[in-house]
């Protein structure tokens, strides 16, 4: 029983010196415990017992058990609808396909944690740049960071811009919200994938649309869902998403990021921090496959 203790607090000073590391490389404090993870997760499960929330995200995409039945309506295809806003999680917010690694818990605010790609990249690729890539108060982007981007719909009258209130109108009090999210995964590579390109805007067919939004990163798992962030730890997002989440990771060069985050219509310049992955089965959607 002894040892057995001794390996289990070797084994938890191992993960917490790991977690706290790799918050330090992102500019962030030291990782927080299990614990208060734990007590965020309880105040989300009593904060919205009996509540009649609808369903939330992020999930594991590989898991489809659900027990929360509030339904509504999928969204259109993205195409029938309008592109309204375009933001990006430094990790995956999601957990499952190719990124399934945890990145630890973070500061307890969404930084530090979320979940990354499992491939290897060559040393090349992980090869440092000169520069800063979205710096804040939160660090830096690194090559071998993932990145989880949100490319947002809605079934309003709405144009491209900041935040996502410009997916929702005065004209219609609730309209359909749909997000094609895809994770990246950040390289020192110029023949990697542009993410100026693939975040590029143009109206098409009198909606605006992302033409470049990839659709070769598997069967995206569609689910019902909400709106995510850490905001959200201790409470419900009271919005109802159709969510199209891709399996695959695309590599996507770390310096075409720091030019769009340099300036877009949508006043990014920086990743956001992300929600704690939903476990409670009382929170989440029956995945249909």
């Amino acid at each position: 029983m002894f040892k057995l203790k001794c390996l289990l607090v070797s084994t938890t000073l191992v993960a917490g010196l790991s977690s706290s590391l790799a918050l330090a490389a992102s500019g962030g404090s030291e990782a927080v415990s299990d614990a208060v993870i734990a007590e965020q997760r309880a105040a989300l499960a009593a904060a919205t017992k009996d509540g009649g929330f609808g369903p939330q995200s992020p999930r594991d995409i590989d898991a489809a058990e659900g027990n929360n039945h509030r339904a509504f309506g999928e969204a259109p295809a993205y195409e029938a609808m309008t592109l309204c806003d375009i933001h990006f999680h430094e990790s995956a917010e999601h957990k499952g396909g190719e990124f399934t690694t945890y990145a630890g818990n973070g500061d307890g605010h969404g930084y530090g944690t979320g979940f990354k790609y499992n491939g290897d990249l060559s040393t090349a690729e992980l090869d440092p740049l000169d520069s800063k890539i979205g710096g804040g108060e939160h660090g830096d982007l690194v090559p071998g960071d993932t990145i989880e981007i949100h490319f947002v719909y809605s079934t309003a009258k709405a144009a491209p811009g900041p935040t996502l209130g410009t997916c929702l109108s005065d004209a219609i009090s609730n309209p359909q919200l749909r997000v094609e999210a895809v994770v990246g995964v950040l390289v020192n590579d110029p023949e990697a994938a542009d993410f100026v390109e693939m975040a590029k805007v143009a109206a098409i067919n009198g909606l605006y649309q992302a033409p470049n939004l990839p659709n070769d990163l598997g069967t995206p798992v569609v689910y019902a869902g909400s709106t995510t962030g850490p905001g959200y730890n201790e409470k419900a997002s009271p919005f109802q998403v159709t969510w199209s989440v891709r399996p695959k990771v695309v590599k996507l060069d770390i310096a075409s990021v720091g030019t769009w985050l340099s300036g877009n219509v949508f006043e990014e310049d920086h990743a956001h921090g992300v929600r704690n992955l939903l476990l409670n089965p009382d929170l989440l959607s029956q995945i249909s496959r």
